[in-house]
């Protein structure tokens, strides 16, 4: 198989995370989010990364020049030489752009995951963050459910995260909607892309996903 270059897209809730690690796994390539490198570049105290904790504690967003340098430093690391996936950038079309010319010579998969706005509420409002390993959980209950759930993996308590209410979920759907377009237009326009249905069974995506993986980089 040649190099697997993937930029997966979609929508808060689409089920990006669980499909990138899954690829990952598959492929032996890093999964690489714009969260991971935030904190990486913090905990390794590189002058990126003390730009970043700079700019973070004064309560301000990191903004698209610092973002780029740090994926740019990223994927120049000696795990991503053979392929990686990438969750959470680009997420503009300047990003796409600065991306294709840092790999002129890679070749690129996008994936978009598709899920209709409602389903997208119900999983945020139902989502569940682990107190102590981070993994996420959708509960079982929707909409309010007050019972106690705890991580199968460590047995701490599961919380909602503070932006998982509605008023805030609908607010970053449309985030993405106002940007998203651009980006999936670009990536039709200059690279392999594959639109998937997201709101079906996780296996179902997964099965999707690796078809369109093998037929744009081979066996």
């Amino acid at each position: 198989m040649a190099q697997p270059n993937i930029v997966l897209i979609g929508p808060p809730g689409s089920g990006k995370g669980t499909q990138a690690a899954r690829i990952s796994d598959r492929y032996t390539i890093p999964m690489i989010s714009t969260g991971d490198i935030l904190r990486a570049a913090v905990k390794a105290g590189s002058p990126l990364g003390k730009r970043v904790q700079a700019i973070m504690a004064a309560g301000a967003l990191v903004g698209d020049d610092l973002m780029i340098d740090l994926v740019r430093d990223r994927l120049a690391q000696a795990d991503a030489a053979h392929g990686f996936i990438l969750d959470g950038f680009p997420r503009t079309l300047n990003q796409a752009r600065v991306l294709d010319d840092m790999l002129p010579d890679r070749k690129m998969l996008a994936i978009v995951l598709v899920v209709p706005n409602n389903v997208l509420e119900r999983r945020l409002d139902a989502r569940r963050i682990c107190s102590q390993c981070r993994t996420l959980y959708t509960t079982g209950t929707l909409y309010g459910g007050s019972e106690e759930e705890l991580c199968s993996k460590c047995g701490a308590t599961l919380l909602r995260r503070d932006d998982d209410n509605l008023e805030t979920i609908r607010a970053r759907l449309q985030t993405y909607r106002d940007t998203a377009e651009p980006l999936i237009r670009h990536y039709r326009e200059r690279s392999a892309m594959a639109v998937i249905d997201g709101s079906v069974a996780p296996a179902q995506v997964t099965a999707a996903v690796m078809s369109h993986i093998e037929q744009t980089f081979g066996k």
